[in-house]
């Protein structure tokens, strides 16, 4: 039975740092290289347009010029997208899409649900 303890041990070490390749490391915390802030990061350098959905059920389309760990985002030529039902005097409204331009934008993290990178 020790030898088998021994071996695990010796398992446990050989699998240890194909491990920590994927783990992040405390001095990476600001290297949006990899993992998913990597979309930003790549938006940001090449000036491409992302979709963000929003917790507000709206869309918002634009320039990310900034952001940080948090998700918060500093945008540009922004377009607000949003549907909205009509509370007039019929019973089956039609939802109605409206935008909104926006120049600049400061958008907090928390409201943000997923970021698309435009493709081009």
């Amino acid at each position: 039975s020790a030898s088998a303890a021994q071996g695990d041990r010796a398992f446990v070490r050989e699998i240890e740092p194909a491990a920590m390749a994927d783990e992040a490391k405390p001095e990476d915390k600001d290297n949006f290289d990899v993992g998913p802030l990597s979309v930003l990061q790549k938006c940001v350098k090449d000036n491409s347009q992302v979709l963000i959905n929003c917790r507000n059920n709206r869309k918002i389309l634009a320039r990310v010029k900034a952001f940080d760990r948090h998700s918060n985002m500093v945008l540009e030529n922004v377009r607000e997208m949003w549907t909205e039902i009509p509370h007039g005097g019929k019973k089956k409204a039609k939802p109605v899409n409206k935008d909104r331009f926006i120049s600049k934008l400061f958008l907090r993290g928390d409201s943000v649900i997923l970021v698309l990178r435009n493709p081009k």
